[in-house]
């Protein structure tokens, strides 16, 4: 940290950030910096997606934290997401590409991000938009400190993907995700949210305290 704050202060990048490192080290980072007064970790780069949902159990709460800016990769699963390969196990379905053979047996082609495929393909034909676009915007409306990565091979997917600037999906599509979506968060935070547990922390007031993301 203490290198990284040398570059701010001579000129050199006006602000640094970190990509794919567990939470503690972040927050390890962070915390030396505010107790020497260097600069910290601004940003955040970190794979998130409907079927990589996982930086929810240390990550992103991390992030919200220490009010890091999130910019996530792989939004729409290596193509997974767009209904590229949901269609690979019918026997009539063309040939798919090379990446979708080498996936293979990935969870990025498991049963479950199927599933999840085609959830995102249902909701897309409803709305009149592409699987690609409700994709993008289930991450982006996961908070505003929250700026996907958009990846596109071709300038017709750069204004697809850009596209998704044009709506939003409204609560009710956005719990259909959520729910086909969904994982566990695991020790602590499923024990944190029973309601027992949650009275004593809060003391009855939970209530009337606002848990938005953003």
């Amino acid at each position: 940290m203490r290198s990284l704050d040398d570059l701010v202060r001579a000129g050199k990048v006006l602000y640094v950030g970190v990509s794919d490192t567990p939470a503690w080290v972040v927050s390890q980072a962070n915390t030396l910096a505010a107790l020497r007064g260097w600069s910290p970790f601004v940003g955040l780069q970190v794979e998130y997606s409907l079927i990589e949902r996982t930086v929810e159990r240390e990550l992103l709460p991390m992030a919200r934290a220490f009010g890091l800016s999130v910019t996530p990769w792989g939004v729409v699963g290596g193509g997974v997401l767009t209904g590229k390969y949901h269609t690979a196990t019918d026997p009539k379905a063309p040939p798919d590409s090379l990446r979708a053979k080498l996936n293979a047996g990935s969870p990025r082609t498991s049963e479950r991000a199927m599933a999840i495929a085609r959830e995102v393909h249902a909701i897309a034909g409803e709305i009149g938009r592409t699987p690609a676009q409700v994709a993008l915007n289930w991450v982006r409306q996961q908070g505003r400190q929250v700026i996907p990565i958009v990846g596109a091979r071709t300038e017709r997917q750069l204004r697809e993907n850009l596209a998704c600037l044009e709506f939003t999906l409204d609560e009710a599509q956005l719990a259909r995700l959520d729910r086909v979506s969904r994982i566990e968060l695991g020790f602590p935070h499923d024990f944190l949210s029973y309601p027992r547990i949650m009275d004593q922390r809060f003391g009855g007031t939970q209530d009337r305290i606002d848990f938005r993301r953003d």
